[in-house]
């Protein structure tokens, strides 16, 4: 079968590295009580399914729920358009 994804309008912000106006949902380190070596010195965005690291020009999404979710420049642009 095949499957359509819902229209839906969701909030979006552009993270850049050297903008700190960006940062809000971005988070720069190891994250508090967690093990996590892969994340020391990296920007990370936490999800429901955990920490992710966020690269340079990542997006980052807010979603239905009000969670925050990374998503590439490649994938947001093929998945998402300005909504009025």
């Amino acid at each position: 079968m095949r499957y359509r994804k819902k229209p839906i309008v969701i909030e979006a912000e552009q993270f850049i590295a050297t903008d700190p106006l960006t940062h809000i949902h971005v988070n720069f380190g190891t994250p508090d009580s967690v093990a996590q070596p892969h994340l020391i010195n990296q920007f990370w965005c936490g999800t429901l399914e955990g920490p992710f690291i966020v690269s340079d020009g990542d997006w980052i999404i807010t979603g239905v729920r009000g969670e925050h979710y990374p998503c590439k420049p490649d994938i947001f642009e093929a998945t998402y358009e300005a909504a009025e």
